[in-house]
C-alpha cells in the first residue's frame, strides 16, 4: 500500500528512476522519508518495481511517464508533480542513454538521438523545473554527469560530447537562478554497472587512474545526492564521486 505523499515532508522527481542509478537516488531519498517521483519513458514495468522499492524503504511515491526529448511532454510532468502535496524542492536530472561508436564509424542519426536526451532533454527539464523553484522561493536541482564530459572516452564521442555540454548548461544555470536561491549541481556518478555500460565498463583488476583503485559503490553515489541536493549554501560545482582527477 502506498504511503500518502501528503504524510512525507518532502517531495523529489527523479528523471529516468526505472533502474540503475536513478533506481538507487530513488531508494535513498526513500530511506529519508521522502516522497519521490519516479519518472520513466518506455519501461513503466520497471519504474512500478522501482516504486514499490521506494515504498518498502520507507518512502511514498507516484509514476511519471515522459519522453524528455519533447519539451512538452517535460513540462506536462512537471506540471503534474508540482500538484502533490508538498510541492517538490528537489529535482533530480539522472535520465541519459549511452552509445559506443568511434567518431570516424559515428552514424549522425546516434549522434542526433544522444545529444536529444541527453543535453537537450536536459534543457528541456531545466528549464520546466526552475519555474516552480523560483516561485516557492528556492530549491535544488542535481544533474547527473559523466567523467567523459571533462576527459572524453574512446568510442563514446556523442555520449562525452553530450556530457560536456552539461556542464556549461549547469553553470549557466546556476548564475541565472542564484538570486532566487535555486542551487544547481552536477554530479559525476563514476563507473557503475547498468545498461548503458555492459560492455565498455573496465574490468575489476583494471582501475588505473583511480587512486582507490576501484569505482564508488552505488549506494555511497546516491547518499552523496541526497546530501548534495540539500546543501543551501553551495550551487554551481561539480561533485566527483570516485578518485579520479578532473
Amino acid at each position: 500500500m502506498t504511503r500518502p505523499a501528503s504524510e512525507s515532508k518532502h517531495t523529489v522527481l527523479v528523471t529516468g528512476a526505472s533502474g540503475g542509478i536513478g533506481r538507487a537516488i530513488s531508494l535513498a531519498f526513500a530511506a529519508a522519508g521522502w516522497s519521490v517521483g519516479v519518472h520513466f519513458h518506455r519501461n513503466k514495468a520497471a519504474a512500478e518495481d522501482t516504486l514499490t522499492q521506494v515504498v518498502a524503504a520507507g518512502g511514498a511515491g507516484a509514476l511519471y511517464e515522459a519522453d524528455i526529448r519533447e519539451s512538452h511532454a517535460v513540462q506536462q510532468m512537471v506540471g503534474a508533480s508540482c500538484r502533490q502535496v508538498p510541492v517538490p524542492s528537489v529535482f533530480i536530472c539522472n535520465a541519459g542513454i549511452g552509445g559506443s561508436h568511434l567518431l570516424l564509424r559515428q552514424h549522425e542519426e546516434d549522434w542526433a538521438a544522444v545529444l536529444a536526451t541527453n543535453l537537450t532533454g536536459t534543457f528541456h527539464c531545466l528549464r520546466a523545473m526552475a519555474p516552480p523553484l523560483l516561485a516557492r522561493g528556492g530549491g535544488s536541482i542535481v544533474v547527473i554527469g559523466s567523467h567523459a564530459g571533462f576527459h572524453g572516452s574512446t568510442g563514446q564521442a556523442a555520449y562525452a560530447a553530450s556530457k560536456a555540454g552539461l556542464i556549461g548548461l549547469v553553470y549557466t544555470a546556476a548564475q541565472e537562478w542564484g538570486a532566487g536561491n535555486v542551487r544547481v549541481n552536477l554530479l559525476l556518478p563514476g563507473w557503475q554497472k547498468t545498461g548503458l555500460t555492459t560492455g565498455i565498463m573496465p574490468e575489476d583488476d583494471n582501475w588505473n587512474g583511480h587512486a582507490l583503485g576501484r569505482p564508488p559503490s552505488r549506494e555511497e553515489v546516491a547518499k552523496t545526492v541526497v546530501h548534495l541536493a540539500q546543501l543551501n549554501d553551495v550551487s554551481g560545482q561539480v561533485w566527483n564521486c570516485d578518485s579520479r582527477t578532473l
